[in-house]
């Protein structure tokens, strides 16, 4: 799936970088160009990364996020 759309950047182009040796947030923006334009990819790079398992040491984030929680609302006729 394409992650960054600003640089058409996919998660296998992610994964096949971290396989390569990159293991920083920071390479991956300057090699591929990731979250340089509109920023809106930048957490679902950190997520490839937490999957492929460099997350731990450099991808930015010190834990993994809290869920939020979801509200549902039921609608009703007028």
């Amino acid at each position: 799936m394409i992650v960054c759309v600003c640089k058409s950047v996919s998660d296998r182009k992610i994964r096949a970088s971290i396989e390569d040796g990159m293991d920083s947030f920071d390479e991956l923006q300057f090699e591929l160009g990731v979250a340089s334009c509109c920023g809106k990819c930048a957490e679902s790079v950190r997520d490839v990364m937490m999957q492929s398992g460099v997350c731990a040491s450099r991808c930015g984030f010190e834990h993994h996020p809290q869920a939020v929680p979801l509200t549902f609302y039921e609608r009703k006729a007028a």
